[in-house]
């Protein structure tokens, strides 16, 4: 079996595709081609992915978005947890 992240995910605690475990756990995402480090959602199957608008806030405070459309590639910047108990002792 593959480890793979989910496909859709959100950093927004109110939203239903918040996952803190995965957060934590640290994704990374690769927007046409190119390392994004201020997204917010993303979703692989539709193909868009939420950025930041710099410090920009909407009235209740919340950080403003963009939603751009693209190919979008997560992936799991630490290794899993079965990975890391392959490692030799020194």
């Amino acid at each position: 079996m593959t480890d793979m992240p989910p496909d859709r995910l959100s950093a927004n605690p109110n939203s239903p595709f918040y996952d803190a475990d995965l957060l934590e756990r640290g994704i990374g995402i690769r927007f046409k081609g190119v390392e994004k480090t201020n997204v917010d959602e993303y979703c692989v199957s539709e193909g868009w992915v939420r950025l930041t608008a710099g410090k920009a806030k909407d009235r209740a405070g919340n950080a403003m978005t963009v939603k751009l459309q693209g190919p979008v590639e997560p992936y799991f910047r630490d290794p899993s947890a079965d990975a890391e108990g392959d490692e030799p002792t020194p």
